[in-house]
């Protein structure tokens, strides 16, 4: 069953009136990913993926990802909208988060832009930040969006919610 979506007010978004299928968007603002006291991504060359349900799910340039924070790649699942994805595990100071972070090495044709482009989990992360704003993980722990204070749901990803 569909859940009833909280109206946006003024400055805020629904994710009830993003898309799908999902649209890619380069994102204005600064993102910064903070990890075992270190900053291990920042970027203003960023994009977000706005899917019907879902917080977006921010994608960072390799060039703005520090050096050794991702492990190797290893397979990971399927988007029926992006392809095939591989994940990372993610090293921050002596901190270690595996399968953490993810990407899309040869995205389908809507999708190309972020080609490579990794996204972390904001849950076993220290902070996410979208400009200023810290973000909160999406419910769950299967999807990796960022839920910011301008955002409003429900959100896909709780207990219930995978029927969505």
């Amino acid at each position: 069953m569909r859940p009833i979506p909280v109206r946006p007010g003024p400055g805020q978004e629904s994710v009830w009136d993003y898309p799908r299928p999902p649209r890619l968007e380069p994102v204005p603002e600064r993102l910064a990913v903070i990890f075992g006291g270190q900053t291990i991504a920042a970027t203003t060359a960023g994009f977000r993926v706005l899917e019907t349900s879902h917080p977006p799910t921010y994608y960072f340039p390799p060039a703005d990802i520090a050096d050794s924070v991702l492990g190797p790649p290893r397979r990971g699942g399927i988007c029926e909208w992006k392809g095939r994805a591989v994940l990372f595990d993610v090293t921050g100071g002596s901190e270690r988060a595996p399968g953490a972070a993810w990407a899309y090495p040869d995205p389908t044709p809507g999708f190309r832009s972020i080609a490579g482009y990794v996204a972390f989990y904001a849950g076993p992360m220290e902070a996410c930040l979208v400009g200023d704003v810290r973000a909160e993980p999406q419910p769950g722990g299967f999807y990796g969006g960022w839920i910011t204070p301008g955002l409003v749901g429900p959100f896909k990803g709780g207990p219930g919610t995978m029927g969505w």
